[in-house]
């Protein structure tokens, strides 16, 4: 069969190699069109010898293209996949240093808190050009898969505001299964079968059962505690596991950001984080380690390039949604998975214009999702705070009115637990205008905001060691890919 796939930021080298061989591991797939497309021409001059190596080494006749012009890779495409970052490292930098002047300690910063939401504020006008273009020129009925973050936002607004069939995809819950089976001592992963539910990054496993025997609380706290890694790597999730009683799907450090208990004095952070690797809490880590490591495919091109030349490994296929999603619509061999949709009563507790994350089928017939799923009223709640800040974030982002997102960033729920309303008011101004070319909808603010800035008497906090180490400005950033540039 053949049909066409546009990948939007395909200049992400790894991720969309990745994608790239799954799908291939499909055999009624191998005369797909792939057109890649990016803002970077030589990231994509990179990433189509790479892909053009695999099909040649395979013998297919999988035909790939690449172009920075969006809608001409768009055109005539059946499936759209973005995984784009809108503003790169450079407003990254802004989204995690501004927000630890004001105390607020974020370790990733991309799904919500106040680096999350301006990060949505980036992200949302681009998914939108997206969608007009799939409106206007993809295959009719054409599917937009997201990979991007905040995940729960870009979809919100695609579905929306975009009018696109979409459907987000991450692979967090994934991750999660794959630690739990670990620690219940399964010989495969097979052996564990789980529901899954809530919203991205938010997720909870509601039920498990290892070789259909169900495993309760006390039986999995047992079993993490006598961990001898993730007893000490995951502490804050433990912690939480305890008290709601259901295990959450997201990283250590991805999860200490979404709650307000145990981020919100610098005193406690230390006892709920583990420093062996940034993932597991650390200021600013996800930051130092997309700065350290952006330039890797530099540097490993031609291993990659030549490691292209060997056979597709089938047995290597990914867990990422993607290519099973597509083999399931192309062939009706069905597919069970963990997607984020649109709520519309999927979840009894959860409002239905949520984007929410949970189990489904795909078929031939689409994405069906199980129905009929109540969360526990602890993780509910949880859910809840950040559906609200959501809302609110891509309502803002869609109108440009800067005082809803101040509203927005007030009611997250570590932003809430740490700063004033004042200091979230002068936080907003500083990032909206240090983020300004990202931003076109907040034109008209940024000169209101800088003169709010010049007679504000707010004062920040200093912030000192491990995070002035890991969250550099744009300036330094700048400065360090010139030099990047002059040296090579």
């Amino acid at each position: 069969m053949s049909f066409k796939i546009a990948i939007i930021g395909a200049g992400s080298v790894g991720f969309t190699k990745k994608l790239f061989t799954d799908i291939l591991c499909v055999p009624e797939f191998r005369d797909v069109e792939f057109a890649l497309t990016d803002l970077s021409e030589h990231n994509l001059t990179m990433i189509k010898a790479i892909l053009d190596r695999i099909v040649e080494a395979n013998k297919l006749p999988t035909r790939v293209t690449a172009t920075t012009d969006r809608r001409a890779a768009i055109a005539g495409a059946r499936y759209i996949i973005s995984c784009v970052r809108v503003g790169g490292l450079e407003a990254y930098a802004e989204d995690i240093r501004i927000p630890l002047k004001y105390g607020i300690d974020q370790c990733v910063g991309d799904t919500i808190c106040a680096g999350g939401i301006l990060y949505g504020q980036r992200n949302i006008p681009v998914i939108l050009d997206f969608c007009k273009d799939i409106r206007d020129v993809a295959e009719s009925g054409a599917k937009f898969l997201n990979y991007a973050n905040p995940m729960a936002m870009n979809t919100w607004a695609a579905i929306e505001y975009g009018k696109v069939d979409t459907i987000g995809l991450c692979h967090g819950v994934q991750h999660g299964a794959e630690q739990i089976a670990e620690v219940l001592g399964a010989k495969d992963k097979s052996e564990l079968d789980y529901i899954c539910s809530g919203i991205n990054h938010q997720t909870w496993f509601v039920d498990l059962r290892l070789n259909g025997r169900k495993i309760g609380k006390d039986e999995l706290i047992a079993a993490f505690e006598a961990h001898p890694v993730f007893s000490q790597q995951e502490k804050l999730r433990i912690d939480v596991l305890k008290r709601f009683g259901v295990y959450s799907t997201e990283s250590n450090g991805h999860l200490s950001e979404y709650l307000p208990w145990y981020r919100k004095r610098p005193d406690e952070i230390n006892k709920w984080i583990d420093m062996s690797d940034w993932i597991h809490g650390e200021t600013g880590g996800y930051l130092r380690y997309s700065t350290e490591t952006r330039n890797w495919f530099e540097t490993e091109f031609q291993q990659i390039l030549d490691g292209a030349s060997q056979p597709i490994d089938v047995s290597r296929r990914s867990n990422e949604h993607a290519s099973h999603i597509l083999e399931a619509l192309e062939t009706n061999r069905v597919y069970r998975g963990h997607f984020n949709v649109k709520n519309n009563g999927v979840i009894t507790n959860l409002p239905d214009d949520a984007i929410i994350e949970s189990p489904g089928f795909v078929d031939r017939f689409g994405i069906n999702m199980v129905a009929g799923i109540t969360l526990p009223e602890a993780c509910a709640a949880t859910c809840m705070s950040s559906i609200n800040v959501q809302r609110m974030s891509v309502h803002a982002a869609i109108s440009g009115d800067i005082d809803l997102l101040k509203l927005a960033v007030l009611h997250d729920p570590l932003v809430g637990a740490i700063a004033t309303p004042e200091e979230v008011w002068q936080m907003v101004d500083e990032m909206v205008v240090a983020e300004a070319r990202w931003l076109p909808q907040y034109a008209h603010a940024v000169d209101g905001a800088k003169d709010r800035l010049s007679r504000s008497k707010v004062k920040t906090r200093d912030w000192k060691g491990a995070a002035s180490r890991n969250v550099r400005s744009i300036e330094e950033l700048r400065a360090e890919k010139a030099a990047l540039k002059q040296a090579g």
